[in-house]
């Protein structure tokens, strides 16, 4: 992706201005919840493992993550963020992120929670 390509995370902004730094010099990974989370759904679009690995809670982050070729990320809406501040500890994301697979339009409708580790956001699980 191109750094002046606008950010797949839904906040208008160029990649380069957005979630690009927090992927590439990891930047606090965020300095709240919801940007770690916008972040996350980017790595998810370009399959930056590295980076959702980097940013799991080490009691819930899976070996590896995998990635199909036959799902096309669309759209992020976030629809209601709780704490999650740049002084909160923990915080909550409620999104639903449009995608589509074989053809078929869906949409997945998470809660996700954060918890600042080491001043540093991760992602520690959703529902």
């Amino acid at each position: 992706m191109d750094e002046m390509d606008t950010c797949p995370c839904g906040s208008q902004r160029a990649y380069g201005r957005c979630c690009r730094p927090i992927h590439t010099d990891g930047a606090g990974f965020g300095t709240t919840a919801e940007q770690l989370m916008r972040a996350r759904y980017t790595a998810y679009v370009l399959h930056d493992e590295a980076f959702l690995l980097a940013t799991w809670h080490p009691d819930t982050r899976p070996e590896h993550v995998t990635f199909t070729d036959d799902v096309k990320w669309h759209e992020l809406l976030v629809v209601e963020t709780t704490r999650g501040a740049a002084l909160d500890d923990s915080g909550t994301v409620e999104f639903k992120a449009r995608f589509e697979r074989n053809g078929e339009r869906l949409e997945l409708h998470e809660t996700s929670h954060f918890e600042r580790q080491n001043g540093t956001w991760v992602y520690t699980s959703g529902e």
